[in-house]
């Protein structure tokens, strides 16, 4: 068999190389960045979303049909599981474009191919072409005597994926859903492989109040001819109800995952990689690989499977998942004194953070201090809840974010539950500043805009 014929995915046909169907403009990665960033505009579950973003991706000649798609929704996990899988697929020689939100520092981050995000002047000139199609299409509608589209930064953000993706002559994309997952601009594309970590109350303004109502939205990715994969974080049996009639409906029977699989015989050796028990006293040993990501690799490894139609290949399985970075999630970015930072943000990733903590430090009182902030269209309160009684002694931040929670206020959450907080900053800047010259060990969470701001003023 030849190079060429070798290199072609599992799950389709020989492909053609992509070219944009226009002269793409140039742009400078200054002039790209506020096209691409986060507006505050979430749209709705209604509405002509999707239409938006296959419309641009027609105009654009349907990058997305030259590799393969793997989408993976979930409300909690997701970010990990689709960073393994995207590991353990170049693991099995599969040239990968990954898509991720947000990100920890840098934008690029949210792109990345063959491990790395993307350089500036991809980054551009994805967001060029993905400018321009709009530009195209909108004109279009215009002269017709039809309303313009209105093109959010996100859906610019995911074309220009695409289409990066195309140009970067990947074999598969691993595409993390951006919000919910019915009318997430990733749904846009028709992914082979489809997976949903788990389902967990946020976002409820704009998917729903109840765990049914929210797993409805993130099951509509559940479509016929693609097979799926469920996390175990789809097992309450509300949500695993909305999951088996998804399924039904689309004729795919799903393949449930399970952190066991990391002990299959094949994979044994894996599931020491995950294992916290023996290194309760070494942070920085531990929290590499904490043990509740053990579930979001079994996941990955399902996904990844499905994918591939055949077993992984052990040997390089072990070596994908030990060095897949999973930033932003139990990362310890400093040891001495320790900073970490953990991207947790709602009230159950939260939970899942705090029980590694008891794993691996089961004594409060030997803890770091927690340094707290949090965004005021989350739950605070029951974030607070959980996290004041887990630190023996807390500060609170205000994030540069426009959602942020003033400092004040976040304060006032801690204080609601029975803790005075050390001291309050203005800023996460002041903070790290005031606990780095003072020698102090910290842990950062409560938000992911918290994390990355750490993580930037640390040098990550």
């Amino acid at each position: 068999m030849d190079t060429a014929a070798q290199n072609q995915p599992d799950n389709g046909n020989v492909r053609e190389p992509w070219e944009p169907p226009f002269a793409v403009p140039n742009l400078s990665y200054e002039e790209a960045l506020p096209i691409a960033s986060d507006t505050g505009f979430m749209g709705s579950t209604e509405g002509p979303l999707l239409e938006v973003v296959v419309a641009l991706l027609d105009e654009l000649g349907r990058p997305d049909r030259a590799y393969d798609c793997i989408q993976v929704a979930g409300t909690n996990g997701k970010s990990s599981t689709v960073r393994f899988l995207a590991g353990i697929l170049r693991g099995e020689g599969k040239r990968t474009m990954l898509y991720t939100s947000p990100q920890l520092v840098r934008f690029n981050e949210r792109i990345e191919i063959g491990g790395a995000p993307v350089g500036d002047d991809c980054f551009a000139w994805g967001v060029a072409a993905a400018g321009e199609a709009g530009r195209r299409v909108n004109e279009r509608r215009a002269a017709a005597g039809e309303e313009p589209y209105t093109i959010s930064a996100f859906d610019v953000l995911t074309v220009a994926a695409l289409a990066i993706a195309a140009r970067e002559r990947v074999d598969v994309a691993v595409l993390e859903v951006g919000l919910g997952g019915r009318w997430d601009a990733t749904s846009a594309t028709d992914p082979c492989v489809v997976g949903i970590t788990g389902i967990g109350l946020d976002h409820m303004k704009i998917l729903g109040n109840t765990l049914a109502e929210i797993a409805a939205e993130k099951a509509a990715v559940i479509k016929p001819g693609r097979r799926v994969v469920l996390g175990e974080g789809t097992r309450e049996p509300s949500v695993s109800a909305v999951m088996r009639a998804q399924c039904a409906r689309a004729g795919a029977e799903p393949v449930l995952s399970n952190h066991r699989i990391l002990h299959r015989p094949a994979y044994l050796g894996d599931a020491l990689l995950f294992s916290t028990e023996t290194r309760r006293a070494h942070y920085e040993a531990a929290l590499r690989k904490p043990a509740y990501q053990a579930q979001n690799a079994a996941c990955a490894i399902l996904l990844a499977e499905e994918y591939l139609a055949r077993p992984l290949n052990a040997v390089a399985l072990r070596t994908s998942l030990a060095s897949t970075p999973t930033p932003g999630r139990f990362d310890v970015l400093r040891t001495d004194p320790l900073a970490l930072i953990d991207a947790c943000h709602n009230p159950q990733s939260v939970e899942t953070f705090v029980g590694c903590l008891d794993e691996i430090s089961p004594s409060v009182s030997e803890r770091p201090t927690l340094l707290f902030a949090v965004l005021a269209d989350k739950d605070g309160a029951g974030i607070a809840h959980i996290l004041a009684p887990a630190f023996p002694r807390v500060v609170v931040a205000q994030t540069a974010a426009a959602r942020a929670l003033p400092a004040e206020e976040a304060a006032e959450l801690m204080r609601a539950e029975g803790v005075e907080p050390a001291a309050v900053y203005g800023s996460v800047e002041d903070a790290v500043r005031a606990l780095t010259s003072a020698g102090e060990p910290f842990v950062a969470c409560g938000t992911i805009t918290l994390a990355g701001e750490v993580a930037g003023l640390l040098g990550r």
